[in-house]
């Protein structure tokens, strides 16, 4: 995590300062990264500050929360909020009519739920990855993703744009990502545009963007200690 900063401005300068150091030692360029901010548990005056520095992409993890926020700033231009939090069956269409991308696809059920979602453009969708043995920890097998595309696929109402994984808490970051970059190769063969992986967060996403991270998902670093639950 890059070193507490005394204001929001320094801390996101200092995030993407961060970024653009790990895409030159990658040899990448940084306007492949898509920085969100994941802002739980803050209020919606945290988002306007973000955005009154040129922050457009907002990330929430909890419905109704993720709602209320979505719904309070919705004035902003250009602001784009992805939910990344584990979705319950019968939640899926709500948060599916506010969210521009829904990032937590982990089972053909909560495809099926989605299929009758009304919205005038479809909605973008990644596939998390489970890189576990902890099936409590959401996501699908790497093994199974295919099939799992291939549902999202079917289902117009659904944008497939790649792939989202958390790396274990133990174990090395690195070569997680590489997991998700490998399996992000497979998938290509049966959905071409889905190029995205959403992977990296405030203390690992230097290794994300050397495994090609394309979104990174970024909330201490940048927002500063997070109040406690509302």
């Amino acid at each position: 995590m890059e070193p507490e900063a005394t204001t929001l401005a320094e801390r996101l300068a200092a995030v993407r300062a961060g970024i653009a150091d790990a895409c030159t030692a990658a040899g990448r360029r940084v306007d492949e990264i898509e920085l969100i901010a994941v802002t739980k548990f803050h209020p919606a005056s945290l988002v306007r500050d973000l955005h009154a520095l040129g922050q457009t992409r907002f990330g929430e993890n909890r419905h109704p929360e993720a709602r209320d926020k979505a719904l309070a700033t919705r004035d902003l231009e250009g602001a784009v909020w992805h939910f990344i939090g584990q979705v319950q069956t019968n939640k899926a269409r709500q948060i599916g009519r506010y969210v521009d991308v829904l990032q937590s696809i982990d089972r053909p059920a909560l495809v099926d739920a989605l299929a009758t979602l009304e919205r005038e453009t479809p909605l973008e969708v990644f596939v998390q990855l489970n890189l576990t043995d902890d099936p409590a920890r959401g996501g699908v097998a790497p093994a199974e993703a295919e099939a799992l595309v291939e549902h999202v696929l079917r289902t117009p109402v659904l944008r497939m744009r790649g792939l989202m994984a958390v790396a274990p808490l133990e174990g090395d970051p690195e070569a997680a990502f590489a997991r998700v970059r490998e399996t992000g190769e497979r998938i290509r063969r049966i959905a071409p545009d889905a190029t995205a992986l959403s992977m990296g967060m405030s203390g690992d996403y230097r290794p994300a963007i050397s495994q090609g991270a394309t979104h990174l998902r970024i909330g201490a670093a940048i927002t500063g200690k997070r109040p406690d639950r509302p």
